[in-house]
């Protein structure tokens, strides 16, 4: 029988000075920020690990905060997506995968990665880079064992077993519009992103799961959403959940504190409306 299509809502990290005494209780310490968010979502996206490598023993301390069935996402390096812009990335990939990543177990959910608006659609720089990400953890762990000297002292290079492992694609030029057949080929998913207008907004299914990140519909990273805009998403999701795809959402509208609060209010649609 078919596994049911799951639905999981959550926050674009979570370490926001904002949100204390706010959405994290008055009082709480730092360090019991992560189990309060595992308390309230069942994933949330992982950020720290798009600016540096973190280290083995983070992924591990992040994964003993949360319980199980919680998922984490992880956002891909910028020194692949920004520095390297794709280009002749397999050393840095496998530094990265042997970085610690695969120490979350099975609480290892999509890989994000994001392009700046200057990078452009180029299909054979696209489809080499698809090409080497790895689509289960013991490719991961086969990719990461070719890590460089750099990596030495400070690698995770063992898997719990099997899983398989997705990958979402946040570009922000309108040029990739083009690119939506050959994510399909690769079973990539386009990240559904509202960045109020500021970057174009895909919305064309080309995974078996679909990822959204809400940004912001009136002012990016800023505004919070309007009950009428919850429900426009949760309309979204409900479709996609019906076509038998698994959906991640991620709210990064925090500059003012509205993303946990607007992921409570829409998993609290999602359920009212009867969505996994």
């Amino acid at each position: 029988m078919a596994r049911a299509p799951v639905v999981r809502i959550g926050t674009s990290g979570w370490r926001y000075p904002r949100w204390r005494g706010d959405f994290y209780p008055k009082g709480l310490a730092q360090r019991r920020e992560l189990e309060y968010i595992g308390s309230r979502f069942s994933t949330v996206e992982l950020n720290g690990s798009f600016s540096s490598l973190q280290r083995p023993e983070s992924y591990r301390r992040w994964r003993a905060a949360v319980p199980d069935g919680f998922v984490f996402a992880v956002k891909g390096s910028r020194y692949v997506t920004h520095m390297l812009r794709l280009r002749e990335v397999e050393t840095a990939l496998a530094n990265f995968f042997a970085s610690g990543v695969l120490a979350l177990g099975p609480a290892l959910g999509p890989f994000l990665w994001q392009l700046p608006e200057r990078e452009e659609f180029d299909p054979a720089v696209l489809t080499e880079f698809f090409s080497l990400l790895p689509r289960s953890t013991t490719e991961a762990l086969e990719l990461a064992r070719r890590h460089d000297d750099r990596m030495s002292g400070r690698t995770w290079l063992k898997i719990e077993g099997e899983q398989p492992l997705r990958h979402a694609f946040e570009p922000r030029s309108p040029s990739f519009g083009e690119a939506e057949d050959l994510l399909r080929q690769h079973g990539v998913a386009m990240t559904v992103a509202d960045t109020a207008g500021q970057f174009p907004l895909f919305d064309s299914v080309t995974a078996d799961f679909v990822y959204v990140r809400l940004h912001g519909a009136q002012e990016l990273y800023t505004s919070g959403y309007s009950d009428a805009e919850l429900d426009g998403w949760v309309a979204r999701i409900r479709r996609w959940a019906d076509d038998g795809r698994d959906v991640y959402v991620y709210f990064d509208n925090d500059a003012l504190g509205h993303a946990p609060h607007d992921a409570v209010r829409l998993a609290q649609r999602v359920s009212a409306a009867g969505s996994p």
